[in-house]
């Protein structure tokens, strides 16, 4: 009778512990599974942001575009290519094209979660070449104005508009040649590419920064020179006539266009996976080529 009760005891107790083990486990997987639906969750409404500041990144630009051709076509008497004040009108709408809507829309372009594919070559070659037409328009933008300076007897280079604006185009070619040369190219090695990505990053940052300082500076610059009351015709600046209220927003809509990508160039979150630091592994062209 003894042994039997003695059994019987350990028999409750296995069985206890047992009990307690699987409801342990079941807690376990539940708070598992609830982990998982919140991060489940919260990847959903970060990925929903991005969108809502990509959308807003794009429309804002297209915003950029019909304003500056507007400004031009309208108040400023349109195109052409002459060495006269119509050829220098290809200068603003080249510029703010090139060197800030388009390179901006590039410099976003591996933050769009439909690029986070394990083929990162498309998505490479497609980021190399937006940034290519942007650096084109941009330099003939430069050339529009420095030949109609030089028809006009009009000195180059004199104001900080025309100093920021060159500085600006001259790193942005070489941002792109170092881009093209260590990212894309097979000679650089993996330590070289791992140490210059993140210079790579915030020069693309900065650029789009140095691109915003020099856009609307070049508006106010000309807004001055064009709007000067009874000179020329004109009302005054000072007025605000509906040109300097175009001027004006085209201005306040760069600047919203520069802050929501770098908005989007900052967020973390955002980032393509294998842009943490944890992961910085590149794959250059023509090795990604045989992937």
């Amino acid at each position: 009778m003894h042994q039997v009760g003695a059994l019987s005891t350990d028999s409750s107790l296995t069985s206890d512990f047992f009990s307690h083990f699987n409801t342990a486990e079941r807690e376990i997987g539940t708070a598992l599974h609830r982990k998982h639906e919140c991060s489940s969750v919260s990847r959903m409404m970060s990925i929903t942001c991005f969108y809502i500041w990509y959308f807003l990144c794009l429309g804002l630009g297209l915003a950029c575009v019909v304003c500056v051709c507007l400004w031009n076509s309208h108040w400023r008497g349109g195109f052409a290519w002459d060495g006269t004040s119509l050829q220098f009108n290809w200068h603003p709408v080249l510029m703010v094209t090139g060197m800030l809507v388009l390179y901006g829309n590039g410099a976003v372009l591996y933050r769009v979660p439909l690029t986070w594919g394990e083929n990162k070559l498309p998505w490479k070659l497609l980021h190399a070449a937006l940034m290519l037409l942007a650096l084109i328009l941009s330099v003939v933008g430069l050339c529009a104005v420095f030949d109609n300076h030089n028809a006009a007897n009009i000195p180059n280079l004199y104001s900080l508009h025309s100093w920021v604006g060159l500085i600006t185009a001259v790193l942005f070619a070489t941002q792109w040649a170092a881009g093209m040369a260590v990212f894309l190219l097979p000679w650089s090695p993996a330590s070289l590419r791992a140490l210059l990505k993140p210079q790579h990053v915030w020069m693309g940052g900065g650029l789009m920064t140095l691109g915003i300082a020099a856009c609307i500076s070049g508006i106010n610059e000309k807004l001055f020179f064009v709007l000067k009351g009874s000179t020329n015709g004109s009302q005054p600046y000072s007025q605000l006539p509906a040109e300097a209220l175009l001027g004006n927003s085209l201005g306040v809509l760069i600047v919203a266009f520069g802050l929501v990508v770098l908005k989007i160039l900052s967020t973390r979150e955002w980032q393509r996976p294998e842009s943490q630091p944890v992961d910085v592994t590149y794959t250059p062209l023509l090795q990604e080529e045989n992937q």
